[in-house]
């Protein structure tokens, strides 16, 4: 059974519930892409070590599709925006990134995957991660016949004061 903090995402090549073990890096950003991705199924590729090493080697962190792509683009990694957003998919799929949609138009993508809520600051377009302690969340909701709930999301939206 998995730790009380831990998210547990199923991962779609396998169907294994488990997360990514990151225990085990060695602190060597390029080596421990390589590992996550071998673990949890995907092959490690040029593109996606090149996005992984930007996306894990600076901890945990919210970033868009295009936020990312102007961090490839600043550090000379060839990749496109569809390249950009086919990856982040393919990570939040195996369980490497979590996505968190704070409206219609924008999604973050966090590579903190365990349990825990947002607020996201309102015009200056960025999220930050709540304490777990600070958020309770009352009795959820019956599911459908056939469905149970994977997890909850709080977003909580920020505007500074005037």
């Amino acid at each position: 059974m998995a730790p009380a903090r831990t998210l547990v995402i199923p991962n779609v090549k396998t169907g294994a519930e488990r997360l990514p073990d990151r225990s085990a890096l060695t602190g060597c950003p390029w080596h421990d892409v390589k590992a996550m991705l071998r673990e949890v199924g995907l092959r490690p590729t040029r593109q996606r070590m090149a996005l992984g090493w930007i996306l894990f080697g600076k901890g945990d962190r919210h970033l868009t599709a295009e936020m990312l792509y102007e961090e490839a683009t600043r550090a000379k990694v060839p990749v496109s925006l569809a390249t950009i957003y086919n990856t982040l998919h393919q990570f939040t799929e195996v369980g490497l990134l979590r996505q968190v949609a704070v409206d219609g138009s924008k999604a973050y993508f966090d590579t903190n995957v365990t349990a825990h809520h947002h607020f996201f600051v309102e015009g200056d377009d960025e999220v930050l991660d709540i304490p777990d302690a600070d958020v309770i969340v009352g009795k959820t909701p019956t599911p459908p016949e056939g469905f149970e709930i994977t997890r909850v999301d709080v977003v909580v939206r920020l505007r500074r004061k005037t």
